[in-house]
């Protein structure tokens, strides 16, 4: 797989301040958010690395490891540890240009990432491995991505064909996931060091809100505007869900803003098969406007008979 420079995808230098990179992220991301494009694949592997990227550079820690190893970053506390333990049996690193211990990493400067990958390659799995009888492994880096739907799409359980770092992945999208949750699919992720296991593929989801119903965990919520004469005298009317309408009875006498429960007609509740929350609908009784002279002439008896 092709070494991805994290410094270049931000369009930033190496001198980058935490500040460059945050800012950086955000400039990018909404260019080339999903949303923006939904049919635009580079857009979307686009913005698939800016997630990986400002993951491990936004990280001191991490970015601190990938200034130092480049793309073997993730195994650099293994390879020092690994160089410890032979310094130590071997008296130190004569025969590597030098190197004296695990402190002669941090002064290998002009190694780029190709020259630490070979320069890893001959210690662990070349000259290393020889005398030692065998190969070290290592586990591949996981790899980030993230996917937008909206409220619709997650009423169902479904597949969905993902592109990350160009190799085409279909996912089985569960019913019912939420806003920011994360799943991980094991082994998709950057393959090992000789041999070693492949990491894995984690993939949030970002969940747009709808313009109709809040979501609340399992539970909708959502706004009903209901006529002054049904809430007086009761009736029946037509109530919209995410599945489609239902008939909902009216008390007579129904108050402005009081909540009724339409109960299984929410979100359908994750990895359990047919269980779903339920949906308030808040009454929003709405004043008549334009009446005719009979009708505020039957409004002016009612007042007075009520009086």
């Amino acid at each position: 797989m092709a070494f991805i420079d994290y410094y270049k995808v931000l369009e930033l230098d190496k001198n980058a301040s935490e500040k460059d990179i945050k800012n950086a992220y955000r400039k990018l991301a909404r260019k080339y958010h999903p949303d923006l494009n939904p049919n635009d694949e580079d857009a979307h592997k686009k913005f698939q690395q800016l997630n990986e990227a400002n993951e491990v550079l936004s990280d001191p820690e991490k970015r601190k490891k990938y200034d130092k190893y480049g793309e073997n970053w993730q195994h650099g506390e293994a390879y020092e540890q690994q160089a410890r333990q032979q310094a130590g049996a071997q008296g130190g690193f004569g025969g590597y240009g030098g190197f004296t211990g695990a402190e002669g990493f941090g002064s290998a400067e002009g190694f780029g990432s190709d020259e630490f990958s070979d320069f890893f390659q001959s210690m662990f799995g070349g000259a290393g491995g020889a005398r030692s009888g065998r190969q070290a492994k290592y586990r591949g880096q996981d790899y980030n991505a993230s996917l937008s739907l909206n409220l619709r799409d997650v009423l169902e359980t479904h597949k969905q064909t993902l592109t990350v770092n160009g190799k085409n992945i279909r996912i089985t999208i569960p019913a019912g996931i939420e806003n920011g949750q994360t799943i991980k699919i094991a082994g998709h992720g950057a393959p090992g060091v000789n041999g070693g296991p492949a990491g894995d593929l984690y993939i949030q989801f970002s969940v747009a809100p709808d313009a109709n119903f809040k979501r609340d965990g399992n539970n909708l919520y959502t706004t009903l505007k209901l006529d002054l004469y049904t809430a007086v005298l009761g009736g029946e009317i037509t109530a919209d869900t995410l599945n489609g309408k239902v008939k909902v009875k009216v008390k007579p006498e129904t108050q402005n803003g009081i909540k009724v429960k339409l109960k299984g007609k929410g979100m359908p509740v994750y990895k359990k098969e047919n269980e779903f929350g339920d949906l308030y609908l808040t009454y929003d009784i709405q004043t008549p406007t334009n009446l005719t002279e009979k009708q505020k002439q039957l409004f002016e008896e009612l007042a007075k008979s009520s009086a």
